[in-house]
């Protein structure tokens, strides 16, 4: 029967690297440039708030590479988590991951993909009497429905893609992670050299309106350079499917992070360079611009304006891939424990898990339909950190419920790294109440949900017994 198979251990590292910067590497590098210019007023101040994203960023991925490199295993943290803290926060996180955090990141990229597709072909209008229709005047369902249908039929797509098999997943996120590289590097090449650039200018750390840069201000940048940082951990959900999986997690992790850090500080000075904040304000006022579409049309005109459209494209259509590949891995090892809908457990003739793909799918297309854009990537950082810092809390209570244990990899500078990780998580968990309280709130309602739906699944799969999900290690 389909679900008695199991998971089947073919990544290497070179592939986990690929899958790493694969789930980073997706519309922020294009777009999030503008909110955060349009918090600071500061060339300077954005791309320090782009290092101070990457360092966080990096210190959360070092801390998680101590524990993925103790207890790999497919489903990532909600593994963890079980031998860490309890059954209990394990389905809390993975319940969060599918009611926001992985189908809100997938609604959030095939969004993108959809309306950059929209600026190189005009997609017709669809139900244009009911954009204004509005449940709660938060969620408006049929506004800019030609996009969201688009982004709707991609999600599908690639659905579809990875159900059949892990091998043609990765095979289409390498091909297109190569294009995204070498798009990248043309933009910031050309950018730099030609006469419309100004790097110094990137550098300035004098605001335009000559105000002070507050606190709540650099957060608030830095929840959109989160998002841009955001898929990293995504790896660890594909656990049960890597070949020396508590060497190669850690190493694919931060080789991925490092390549990432180094890439988006090189583009952004390239815009920085080639747009003044108030250009770049006014892409963010616009609501339907893209700065980084702005920034290559400053020097090569609309023949710019359609390679970068054209990659922006592959970009979001690669990570939307990946995000697709490895997330549904952990409902797969949910469902497989009596805590997800029963189908979800079972592996279709590729040996994917089928049906979990297909919750996903339909979950990711509802949101596709509940807000823009940015409304989606700000409540996706507000659940995420949440678990971040419990992961990294987690390198502590191991150290010491199992300090004799083989360690593959320690974190750097333990025990300050990991402590200054908490503590950061925890000052953003409660800055994005005060600066986005309806993201923070629909966030924590969706994740809430997850209480009375674990006793229902306990109630309903509790006499499950607990079934293995990836094949013992050589």
């Amino acid at each position: 029967m389909s679900n008695t198979k199991q998971l089947s251990r073919s990544l290497g590292l070179r592939l986990v690297v690929v899958v790493v910067i694969g789930n980073i590497i997706g519309s922020g590098v294009y777009k999030k440039v503008a909110p955060m210019a349009a918090e600071l007023h500061s060339p300077g101040w954005v791309l320090v708030c782009w290092a101070l994203g990457g360092i966080i960023t990096l210190f959360g991925a070092l801390s998680n590479a101590e524990v993925a490199g103790l207890l790999a295993d497919t489903g990532g943290e909600y593994a963890y988590y079980k031998r860490i803290y309890n059954r209990f926060f394990a389905f809390i996180y993975g319940w969060s991951l599918f009611t926001v955090i992985q189908t809100a990141g997938i609604s959030s990229l095939a969004y993108v993909f959809a309306q950059s597709l929209h600026s190189l072909v005009d997609l017709p209008p669809m139900f244009a009497s009911m954009a204004n229709y509005n449940i709660m005047e938060v969620f408006f369902p049929f506004a800019d429905f030609n996009v969201k249908f688009t982004a709707i039929l991609l999600i599908i797509f690639l659905t579809w893609i990875n159900g059949r098999g892990l091998v043609a997943g990765t095979g289409l996120s390498t091909a297109i992670l190569l294009l995204v590289f070498a798009g990248i590097g043309v933009i910031v090449f050309f950018g730099l050299s030609s006469g419309e650039a100004n790097l110094a200018q990137s550098f300035d750390m004098q605001t335009t309106n000559n105000t002070t840069v507050t606190f709540s201000a650099v957060f608030a940048a830095m929840l959109s350079a989160f998002w841009a940082y955001q898929g990293w951990a995504s790896i660890g959900f594909l656990g049960g499917e890597i070949k020396d999986a508590k060497r190669n997690i850690p190493r694919g992790i931060t080789i991925g992070v490092l390549t990432v850090i180094a890439i988006y500080l090189l583009v952004n000075a390239t815009y920085l360079s080639l747009l003044s904040i108030p250009e770049i304000e006014g892409v963010f006022a616009a609501g339907n611009q893209i700065a980084a579409i702005e920034a290559v049309k400053s020097f090569w005109g609309t023949g710019g304006g359609l390679f970068i459209s054209v990659l922006i494209l592959v970009t979001t259509l690669g990570c939307t891939n990946a995000t697709i590949l490895a997330s549904c891995r952990t409902y797969f090892a949910m469902a497989r424990e009596g805590l997800f809908f029963k189908k979800a457990g079972d592996l279709n003739q590729a040996k994917a898990p089928g049906m979990s793909l297909v919750y996903q799918c339909v979950w990711a297309c509802v949101l596709v339909l509940s807000g823009t854009f940015d409304q989606l990537t700000d409540m996706i950082i507000f659940a995420v950190f949440i678990y971040y810092g419990a992961t990294t809390l987690g390198v502590f209570i191991l150290r010491r419920k199992m300090p004799d244990a083989p360690r593959p990899y320690k974190v750097w500078g333990y025990p300050i790294i990991p402590a200054i990780m908490i503590l950061f998580c925890a000052a953003l968990f409660f800055n994005t109440i005060y600066v986005r309280p309806r993201e923070a709130g629909i966030g924590m309602i969706l994740m809430l949900t997850g209480i009375p739906m674990y006793y229902w699944f306990n109630k309903k799969y509790g006499k499950n017994q607990v079934q293995e999900t990836s094949v013992p290690e050589e």
